[in-house]
Order: structure tokens, then sequence, then C-alpha cells
């Protein structure tokens, strides 16, 4: 379903403190800005069959969110390649597609257009996407009243109520309470039990090894090690 060929990002980094896009073109013309390459990734290659759920684990900027983004198309990469096959449902910035004017009504058939859903779809998916919301009487309430457990939950539930070929996950189990948290889980795991090939990324060893069937280790960019769930998360532990 996935597979990625020696996989870069570079970025370059300047560190001059400019305070305005005047300033930034005045010394860009007198040749005065500075520049440093940073590789976010480095030669990063894997492959993931149909039905498989991925773990990528590492420290922060060890590169696992611009891998993920690398994939959903989002970034592209400096050098090498990503080959996917099927649909993507990308739930990495979870509401960045949203409105905080209109209701989450409104947002449900907004944001659902954005991941692609037909209008159509969305009205027969609608009251399904409020009900595991548990937003009640507030679906019909700007966003920009919501807290951001809130926004959260109505992103997730809009998210997850198509059943995508690969589903790419960054932490998205830190959603809500902790009774919201069970069941995302439990809607997570369906979606993994019924064909849905997953890319997980998370801090939390435990649900690695209890969601994944293998996993890759990421450490500033490059790949340390790549192997069953039980393998890299021993080798990480130590």
């Amino acid at each position: 379903m996935i597979k990625a060929e020696n996989v870069s990002v570079k970025y370059l980094m300047t560190y001059d403190r400019i305070q305005s896009m005047k300033e930034y073109l005045v010394q860009l013309v007198k040749g005065k800005i500075q520049y440093e390459e940073f590789w976010a990734l480095r030669d990063v290659s894997f492959e993931v069959r149909k039905g498989e759920v991925l773990g990528i684990i590492g420290h922060n900027g060890a590169g696992k969110s611009t891998l993920l983004k690398v994939i959903s198309g989002i970034l592209k990469p400096t050098t090498g390649s990503v080959q996917v096959n099927g649909t993507i449902v990308p739930m990495l910035e979870l509401g960045s597609g949203f409105d905080f004017d209109l209701t989450g009504r409104e947002n449900v058939f907004l944001n659902g257009a954005i991941l692609g859903y037909s209008e159509q779809f969305l009205k027969g998916k609608y009251k399904e996407i409020a009900e595991f919301s548990e937003l009640g009487q507030f679906i019909d309430v700007p966003l920009r009243n919501y807290s951001s457990g809130m926004v959260m939950r109505l992103a997730f539930s809009i998210a997850t109520v198509v059943q995508p070929d690969i589903l790419i996950v960054d932490e998205i189990l830190a959603v809500g309470d902790a009774a919201f948290q069970e069941k995302s889980k439990k809607r997570m795991l369906e979606l993994m039990g019924g064909g849905t090939t997953v890319l997980f990324v998370s801090h939390s060893l435990s649900q690695i090894r209890e969601m994944c069937s293998k996993a890759i280790w990421l450490d500033h960019g490059e790949m340390v090690m790549a192997g069953t769930t039980a393998q890299i998360c021993d080798a990480y532990a130590h």
C-alpha cells in the first residue's frame, strides 16, 4: 500500500532576527541573509502492506510528523519517492480545515468536503457524526465558543466516518476526556480490524505495542531500526 524509497526532506533555516517582510527583502538584495541546511529526514525507506499497522517511534524532532506529511502528500520530499495505493485520511492537524465562525453542523459539511466527501454522503452520515462527537446542542453553536477538546472530538468524528484504505494518525488518542479517548481508541481498532492500513505515531510505547503489527524507529531524521513491534519497542526502551 505504501512504499517509501530513500526519502529525504531538507529545510533552509535562517537565524537572522528579521522583523518584517521589507527588512527581509532589503537583506536579501544585499546578500546578507545566511541559510543553514537542516535535514528533517535522510534516506528513509520502508514498505507497508495492506492491513498492516505500522508504528513510528522516536523523540521530539526525530522526523515522525515530517514523514507522515510526506506520505499524506502535504510535503514533497527533497529527494527520494513515495508510492501510495489507495485513499488516504491523514489525521494530522485535526480541525485545520474548520471555520470558527461557523457552527459545528456547518463545519461537518465544510470539513467533510475538504476531506473529499460528497454533500449527499455527509447528509447520510451526519447523524452518526453528531452522535459520535457527543456535542449535543453545541453542534449548532459557532466553533469559536468550543473548547479545544470539543473541536478535536468533532474533527475526529468527521475523519473516521468512512473506512479509508490508509489512515495516518499522529497522537490522535489524546482527544477529549478519558471516556471519549476510550471510545476513539475503540473506533481506531475497528478501522484497523476492517483491513485499513494504518501509520501510527505515538509517544506511548504501550499504545504502539497494543495496536501495531510492526514499527520503525527514527532519530534525528534517520531510521535507526525497522522490525516487529516487540523488537523495536524493546530496543527503544533501553
